[in-house]
């Protein structure tokens, strides 16, 4: 009986170290992400189409502030403003503009939440949403999120992050959806903790 406990032990211990390792990086991410009060970055975002076999690709500006304050901004090919302010969201591109109370949405309101629990990094923290592995690759850490719930099945089949050896944050995020469509999502000239201009998560405009 104490051989075989010792050889469960030992086949038990690799599986044990590698949850130990798992839970250790969350949580280093996690206490970095907590400490940004707001972000600045240029992003490049790229659209990969299964049934056309084509890449779109878009770039633009993001801004960030706590709580709750997302302006994603796309400058190139075209100009459009997405910004989420609290529960208020304004999409807005050179003809129109809407506001939207996330909370009479649901559709908008997980998929603000995760755009921008995603770019913080603040996913890894959501087990009740999904199932998450972590594992150090080569200049940091990826992260793959598998959906749990129901709704965010019939949006995507997993999400992936990637994040920064150095600073933790997140630099790629790609999100696979059921269609076989995937985007990609590539952060640079990333400032954190810098002053913001608060009028620019104004949904008034």
């Amino acid at each position: 009986m104490k051989r075989l406990f010792t050889i469960l032990l030992a086949l038990l211990a690799p599986v044990m170290s590698l949850a130990q390792s798992e839970a250790q990086i969350i949580e280093k991410i996690n206490a970095a992400s907590s400490k940004i009060e707001s972000l600045e970055c240029d992003f490049v975002q790229t659209k990969q189409l299964k049934i056309l076999n084509n890449s779109l690709i878009s770039k633009g500006k993001m801004y960030y502030s706590k709580p709750n304050m997302l302006r994603w901004e796309y400058t190139s090919p075209y100009n459009y403003i997405f910004i989420m302010n609290q529960h208020q969201i304004l999409l807005k591109n050179s003809s129109r503009a809407d506001v939207i109370d996330v909370n009479q949405n649901k559709i908008f309101k997980d998929i603000s939440r995760l755009m921008m629990n995603s770019i913080m990094g603040d996913l890894l923290k959501d087990n009740a949403s999904f199932e998450i592995s972590i594992a150090p690759t080569k200049g940091g850490y990826t992260a793959t999120l598998l959906p749990i719930k129901r709704e965010i099945k019939q949006m995507w089949t997993k999400l992936v992050l990637f994040f920064d050896e150095v600073s933790l944050g997140v630099e790629r995020v790609e999100m696979h959806e059921k269609t076989g469509d995937s985007t990609i999502i590539t952060l640079t000239n990333v400032k954190i903790n810098k002053a913001i201009e608060h009028s620019l998560f104004s949904v008034g405009e």
